[in-house]
């Protein structure tokens, strides 16, 4: 087992490292620092020590938001407190509360997701919110910014989808159930829970579709409601003949945005624990839970997900209007990079080709700022397959200056190397200063994760 430390020098965090070891807590002093650590054998949460965190996804009654949230406190007993405080800070609404309650059906035990509404009068007050209203509310809350983005994103794809079946602009759609606070606090509370896990990469089992129709605010819809439907296209589905509403638009918009891959996974993978979220429905004979699995992935094993990505030319842009315009497009969510090449377009003129590599949650949102960005007319983008290493980024400070190192670990378990450039353009003497701190740094950071230097590379 590969055990998860830090590194603590004057009360801040400088460095991330590895130890093969058994879990204990202790301090080594040095004649450099005093070297606090903390062991875990699965994620730390809030400070994201562990880069390699899957979690999977099993469906076995459905999926809806607050089967989601129940699921992860399932998992994470000790994010409860944390979750209802930040809920109960967020400014949403006064006497807006979160709980997760233990529940059995007989079979399995787990935990259910409770919300306290605010008061009748203010309920009753926004019985139907648009879009753009839970947007502002979201952004005048005291939500974290990382939670606040990933809860808008949601929402984002909710709205896309209400606004694709009904025929409508996405700013002028308006949520009915989804604009309850029930619903808002789901969607908040699941955005926390992603941010807090940390988790790289997510995957899921099949969806059970459901049948039959359920009581809409405007009357009966179909099983699954069209957004859901919408919501749903691209994944895996099945029918297990139970009747009723298997995924909600909440579950549905929460797993779009997700992302998560489908099949079976064949990379090595040590199971850390599994949560179990029940819904508010009963079926004959089946448990109505959601199931979730924490995974460590080992290191040295590349980690597979799909990415977007977007193509387009522009020859009809000057060159200083269309780097604020790359600028832009860099700077947004979910966006990993984007490339710029040229190329000889119709009529033998010299185009810019652009390339966005981006997330697939926010594909549509990217496709958009592309087309208001630039001036093309058009986007192609697909569907792509990308692995990566496992990564770790370790902070040195060495004679005044800070310095960044990343290392990557390797399928045949080499561990290379590269410190930021950004910190070594910092060091004095010119290109002879930048090298040797470059090589202090790599010899501190072999120290400190304690790497063998027969099986550890540098890169420059």
């Amino acid at each position: 087992m590969v055990y998860r430390c830090i590194q603590v020098q004057r009360g801040t965090i400088t460095c991330n490292v590895r130890f093969r070891r058994h879990p204990f807590s202790t301090i080594f002093k040095t004649s450099h620092f005093h070297l606090a650590i903390f062991i875990w054998p699965f994620s730390s949460g809030h400070f994201h020590l562990d880069s390699r965190m899957h979690y999977h996804l099993e469906p076995v009654g459905g999926i809806a938001g607050d089967m989601f949230a129940a699921a992860m406190l399932d998992q994470h007993r000790d994010w409860q407190d944390e979750l209802a405080t930040a809920i109960a800070d967020s400014a949403l609404a006064d006497g807006l509360a979160v709980r997760a309650l233990t529940h059995t059906d007989g079979l399995l035990s787990g935990h259910r997701f409770l919300v306290t509404e605010p008061t009748a009068a203010d309920q009753e007050a926004h019985a139907h919110r648009h879009w753009s209203e839970i947007r502002e509310l979201l952004l005048g809350s005291r939500l974290e910014q990382a939670v606040m983005r990933r809860a808008i994103a949601i929402f984002e794809l909710l709205a896309r989808a209400e606004a694709e079946v009904h025929g409508m602009p996405v700013e002028a759609i308006s949520f009915h159930e989804v604009g309850a606070w029930d619903s808002i606090a789901d969607i908040v509370s699941a955005a926390w829970l992603i941010e807090r896990s940390g988790a790289t990469s997510w995957s899921c089992s099949s969806i059970p579709l459901g049948r039959g129709r359920i009581e809409g605010a405007h009357g009966q819809l179909p099983v699954p409601a069209p957004a859901t439907a919408a919501l749903l296209r691209g994944f895996p589905v099945f029918d297990d003949g139970l009747d009723g509403e298997r995924v909600t638009p909440t579950g549905a918009a929460i797993l779009k945005y997700l992302a998560p891959t489908f099949g079976s996974q064949r990379s090595p993978r040590v199971l850390i624990g599994q949560g179990y979220g029940f819904g508010a429905k009963v079926f004959p004979g089946l448990s109505n839970i959601l199931r979730v699995s924490m995974f460590d992935d080992p290191p040295g094993y590349p980690v597979a997900a799909p990415i977007g990505v977007c193509e387009f030319e522009v020859d009809d842009q000057t060159p200083e209007d269309l780097a604020v315009a790359l600028d832009r497009l860099r700077e947004l969510p979910g966006v990993l990079d984007v490339i710029q090449t040229t190329v000889l377009g119709k009529k033998g003129r010299a185009s810019a080709q652009i390339r966005v590599l981006a997330l697939l949650p926010q594909i549509d949102a990217i496709i958009d700022s592309c087309l208001i960005e630039t001036t093309t007319l058009g986007v192609r983008w697909y569907q792509a397959n990308r692995r990566t290493l496992a990564r770790e980024v370790s902070n040195h400070e060495i004679s005044g200056t800070h310095v960044r190192v990343k290392r990557a670990h390797r399928p045949d378990a080499q561990v290379t190397r590269k410190a930021e450039m950004d910190d070594l353009a910092n060091a004095p003497g010119g290109h002879a200063g930048r090298e040797r701190l470059r090589h202090q740094t790599y010899t501190l950071d072999r120290r400190a994760s304690g790497d063998n230097p027969s099986n550890s590379e540098t890169q420059r």
